[in-house]
């Protein structure tokens, strides 16, 4: 885990997750945004541990079991977050939304820190937010009071049958949500010569790719 020693230091009872003021994490760290509308900009990643959600091609299994991680107090994350230049946090899982965000979020927004999250959308969302990007999965599909909320619509292309799995959550996505199909990194030779037809043909549609892989970037 890539925690400071301050962070190690902070933690906390696993009981004080239920109310959000500290929470499993798997790990925090500083790098560039590799996926999806933020693509390139230098960024605070909070990776909460603990998720249900069981995709099979997950590249971060790890992370699924949130007993196996430190609860850490929000608010020493927080100002771990805001120790480096660039004032975008992005929280990811795991499954962030298995806990209550809403103090996450304020601890965050009171370090001047922009408050990005990247979610499956199968639990209700908690906190505010700054950016919600939205990546629904088949094994557990998002709620359908999330599919408003997104900001991104990022959807994985692991099959054909997917395109059509997208297209029933642009449907309901709001107007002005950016749109992005991301080929599965382990089959992405096969898919993205799919993804490009289909998006010449649906040109609402963006690609999005793991671009932190390529490049090397933690």
């Amino acid at each position: 885990m890539r925690l400071t020693k301050d962070l190690i230091a902070s933690n906390q009872s696993k009981a004080d997750t239920l109310d959000g003021s500290a929470l499993p994490l798997m790990e925090s760290f500083y790098t560039i945004q590799g996926e999806g509308y933020h693509t390139g900009v230098a960024s605070f990643f909070i990776r909460t541990a603990g998720c249900n959600v069981g995709c099979h091609w997950c590249d971060v299994k790890d992370s699924w079991d949130a007993a196996a991680y430190p609860a850490v107090d929000v608010n020493i994350i927080a100002k771990n977050a805001a120790s480096h230049k660039m004032k975008i946090a992005v929280v990811t899982g795991g499954e962030s939304f298995m806990f209550n965000m809403a103090p996450l979020t304020k601890a965050l927004g009171e370090e001047g820190i922009q408050r990005h999250v990247e979610t499956s959308g199968a639990y209700s969302i908690t906190g505010q937010w700054d950016w919600i990007c939205l990546s629904p999965k088949k094994a557990k599909p998002p709620l359908a009071e999330n599919i408003a909320l997104a900001d991104e619509l990022k959807v994985v292309i692991y099959n054909q049958s997917d395109f059509e799995w997208a297209e029933s959550f642009a449907q309901k996505a709001k107007k002005d949500c950016k749109l992005y199909l991301q080929p599965e990194w382990n089959k992405s030779y096969m898919m993205m010569p799919l993804i490009v037809d289909y998006i010449k043909e649906n040109p609402k549609w963006q690609i999005s790719l793991q671009a932190h892989k390529y490049m090397n970037i933690p």
